[in-house]
């Protein structure tokens, strides 16, 4: 449960908030047709690759450490 509670209150914070946001705003900017297909996955494949790039580094400096 403590787990799980951890996992939640990470979820959390200012880059998953802004994440989640631009990939709503963009799922509607193309669903509208506002934008192309094409623009829509270059802006995605770009907020997405940031997240988990970030994540992903925020963990190696955590193993790091803890060595």
């Amino acid at each position: 449960m403590k787990d799980l509670l951890k996992k939640l209150s990470n979820l959390i914070n200012v880059k998953t908030i802004v994440t989640l946001l631009l990939t709503i705003v963009f799922c509607i900017l193309a669903l509208k047709g506002i934008i192309n297909g094409e623009q829509f996955l270059v802006i995605f494949t770009t907020v997405i690759a940031f997240y988990f790039g970030t994540q992903h580094e925020k963990k190696n400096n955590e193993n790091k450490e803890q060595e």
